[in-house]
């Protein structure tokens, strides 16, 4: 008996390092239990057979390929294009794309690194300089949060009560910055900030907002979306409110922002017929939680990044949002790193291709007004970083 029993106390002991091994590398966003090849070697056979499937079998064979993308509220843009990409990607069981409403940027950041239902969200590029400067998700954050593609530029909308005549004279007042944890209150702080302008700030939804604005309870409310953004488009007009432009003065030239326009055809029942106004932009992101590649949360990201590829010019078409049309899938976001699946598509699509080194400069251009028209800043920005590009590419 005490042979035996020191025996098995050996084999406990000579186990332990292997189990710490493992324990040790759990990456720290916890993934599924269940592995593709368990699926394979249990579900699928006992389907092959006869008999009606199990509940539990019915569970695996849904959740294999289902990805989930966290996004906005239905004010903004975001929760449009997630609801694209469903509509355009979802292949029956190959392939689901769960569209889930988000509280915006900053909140969705932390979702995508902390909540096990969610792989990937859209997000606005500026929030990886924030969150590494606050130091609140890591000093990693960067090997944790990584990017598939820059979707589009973001344009920020200001709301006001038609008195409000400059946005100087917000100063001192009541002003919405949206939900907490939002994009668009992330942004608003730095913005005010950089323009020298001291708000009172509330937060709420954009839709209570307005009705605020109309009674004079608060002087404005500030949107970060692309336009046309939902809300703003389906109002009627309204002698009470009206869209104020939003300068980009030499206080933001260094930042992440850019300069942009809206128009009366993105708010017919804001902007006065045939004009613009002003404002600035940011760009927004479809950001992923980089998992560990022998995961089988990887496996379905990868799957959903090779049908995004496949299909995105099915994403640019109508009836989808106009957003897409400004999307470029190499563009190259500065202090962020892509998805690995991601990154060897475009490195797999640039060596085959022979024409990616031979595009007209005349046709680069041309794109590059589509994608932001009327932003000469924009289009030039482009048609550079095209150029940089080509010239990397010829390269030997």
């Amino acid at each position: 008996m005490l042979r035996v029993t020191c025996s098995v106390a050996f084999l406990v002991i000579a186990t332990f390092p292997a189990i710490a091994q493992r324990v040790e590398t759990v990456p720290a966003k916890p993934v599924e239990a269940v592995q593709p090849k368990a699926i394979e070697k249990t579900v699928r056979p006992r389907l092959a057979t006869n008999r009606a499937p199990s509940v539990s079998e019915i569970t695996e064979r849904l959740n294999q390929n289902t990805v989930s993308v966290i996004s906005g509220t239905p004010a903004g843009t975001y929760l449009a294009v997630a609801y694209d990409m469903s509509a355009v990607l979802d292949d029956a069981e190959n392939l689901r794309v769960l569209p889930i409403a988000g509280k915006g940027s900053v909140q969705n950041v932390r979702d995508i690194l902390h909540l096990r239902g969610v792989d990937m969200g859209i997000v606005q590029s500026d929030v990886m300089g924030f969150f590494k400067q606050k130091g609140e998700l890591g000093a990693n954050i960067d090997n944790r949060l990584v990017y598939i593609t820059k979707l589009y530029n973001e344009e920020m909308h200001l709301v006001v009560n038609a008195n409000v005549k400059d946005i100087k004279d917000l100063a001192g007042k009541k002003v919405s910055f949206d939900l907490n944890n939002s994009g668009t209150q992330f942004s608003s702080r730095i913005i005010f900030d950089l323009l020298g302008i001291k708000v009172e700030e509330v937060n709420i939804g954009l839709v209570d907002a307005l009705v605020k604005i109309k009674s004079g309870e608060i002087s404005a409310a500030v949107i970060v979306a692309g336009r046309p953004a939902a809300a703003l488009a389906k109002l009627a007009k309204d002698p009470d409110i009206k869209l104020l432009p939003v300068p980009y003065t030499g206080a933001l030239e260094d930042s992440s922002y850019l300069p942009a326009k809206l128009s009366s055809q993105d708010y017919a029942s804001l902007i006065p017929d045939g004009q613009t106004i002003e404002t600035i932009a940011v760009g927004a992101v479809l950001a992923v939680y980089n998992w560990p590649r022998d995961s089988d949360r990887y496996r379905r990201v990868n799957r959903f990044v090779d049908a995004f590829f496949a299909k995105f010019a099915e994403l640019q078409k109508p009836p989808r949002h106009p957003k897409w049309k400004e999307a470029n899938l190499a563009a190259e976001l500065k202090g962020w790193k892509r998805f690995p699946a991601a990154q060897e598509l475009l490195d797999k699509t640039s060596t085959t291709s022979a024409a990616s080194t031979a595009v007209d400069p005349v046709l680069a251009r041309q794109q590059a007004s589509r994608a932001a028209p009327g932003d000469a800043a924009e289009q030039e920005r482009l048609f550079e970083q095209f150029l940089a590009w080509r010239k990397q590419k010829k390269a030997p």
